[in-house]
């Protein structure tokens, strides 16, 4: 299948682009599409020819091309509606009456604040040229009204707040937000391409809109549209950013559940970190025995620790009454013993417990509450490395946490 891209080196042309490619030759195994793609991808820099040769030969035409941020207002109406009407010549030119996609806008409803605007009308006459085109040809074709976007390679201080925001916070540069409570409705670059994919596969999303401009999805629509999208305040954007610049010193990673704005901001937010913020030095607890290092921390997962013991050494001989945790060795050789905590009924100690360890042989061992437990590092020359999991964070006024020796 050949599919053509114009507009393929912004913002949603290359996360398009680069995940067609991914699809074709099988990196991408949730995007497969069951045959080869080749892939036209036309620019400002193409040529007319160029543009000849892959509207004579596409099977499908992604149409992301559009001017956003002109020198000119007039600019509006050219780079929108007079590219999209030189595409469609050229469809018709060649008789190729493959789908055809055009990326359109929210504003080309011209409702509320979208009232009076270039933008907008120049939006809203592309689309009408879609739909005259589609009833002289039968072409198919799929209007999408996009409302913000936001995601990785997006173009700050341009057309997305977002973008601005994310960039300007990871650059450590200061934002202006007149109203916190102002919403934008969102869709997260991900998400928009697998619609795309979607409509690649003749199953689009259809939908028509209300008198408001808001979404009424509709299997016989005119329009087609991005079913998951995310309504939130300037100042939940701030609040959430903040959080994640903060990570670093706090090593307290926010919430994130799958599918939420929350955890799309933070891959968009760190996509422009720079070199220097992309790494962290975190705290050694060192001494004679080896080191202690705190990882990562969760508001309700618990956390992540490294431990380094030196050869010979023995470290814990503690228990917990409810906290429990994960020893994972991943270098070295070892002995984990744990034993319950008190005397069994005819007043004896508990046996103890015994696994030897190896980074070798990756497994994940309890430690029980109840159970006083340690770790020896049975090498004479390697170090043990210990990755360690507990189930809740560490309050230094109720640590949970009481010496005795296995």
């Amino acid at each position: 299948m050949k599919i053509l891209v114009t507009g393929a080196a912004g913002f949603v042309g290359k996360n398009l682009v680069e995940t067609l490619k991914c699809a074709s030759d099988g990196r991408d195994k949730f995007h497969a599409f069951g045959e080869e793609l080749t892939i036209f991808e036309y620019d400002r820099g193409s040529t007319p020819e160029e543009l000849d040769r892959y509207c004579s030969d596409c099977d499908f035409v992604f149409n992301l091309a559009g001017v956003n941020r002109p020198k000119d207002n007039s600019e509006f109406m050219e780079g929108n509606f007079g590219f999209a009407s030189t595409l469609l010549d050229t469809l018709k030119k060649h008789n190729n009456t493959c789908p055809v996609m055009l990326s359109s806008s929210i504003q080309a409803t011209l409702l509320g604040r979208y009232a009076g605007s270039d933008y907008g009308a120049s939006k809203l006459a592309g689309e009408e040229l879609f739909f005259k085109y589609s009833y002289e040809t039968g072409a198919k074709v799929l209007v999408y009204r996009f409302p913000n976007l936001f995601g990785k390679w997006c173009r700050p201080n341009y057309n997305s707040a977002v973008a601005t925001f994310c960039n300007n916070k990871a650059n450590g540069l200061e934002i202006t937000v007149n109203d916190p409570s102002t919403e934008l409705t969102l869709v997260y670059i991900d998400d928009l391409v697998n619609e795309m994919f979607d409509a690649l596969q003749g199953n689009e999303h259809r939908c028509d809109y209300d008198e408001e401009g808001n979404v009424v999805p509709d299997t016989a629509g005119k329009y087609a549209y991005v079913p998951v999208t995310h309504t939130v305040t300037l100042g939940e954007i701030v609040e959430l950013l903040d959080s994640f610049v903060e990570q670093p010193d706090t090593l307290m990673m926010p919430a994130i559940p799958n599918g939420s704005f929350a955890k799309k901001l933070y891959s968009t937010y760190l996509s422009y970190l720079p070199k220097d913020k992309a790494i962290i030095d975190l705290k050694m607890n060192c001494d004679q025995r080896g080191s202690f290092t705190e990882l990562l921390k969760t508001p309700d997962h618990g956390q992540f620790s490294v431990n380094i013991s030196k050869p010979g050494i023995t470290k814990g001989q503690h228990w917990h009454h409810t906290k429990w945790e994960f020893f994972i060795v991943v270098s070295g050789h070892g002995k984990i013993q744990q034993r319950r905590v008190g005397v069994d009924e005819n007043g004896q100690p508990f046996p103890i417990i015994e696994y030897e360890v190896s980074g070798k042989k990756i497994q994940a061992v309890h430690m029980l509450p109840g159970y006083t437990h340690n770790i020896i590092n049975l090498s004479e020359t390697e170090d043990l490395v210990t990755l360690m999991w507990a189930n809740e964070l560490l309050e230094q006024d109720r640590p949970d946490t009481y010496f005795e020796e296995v």
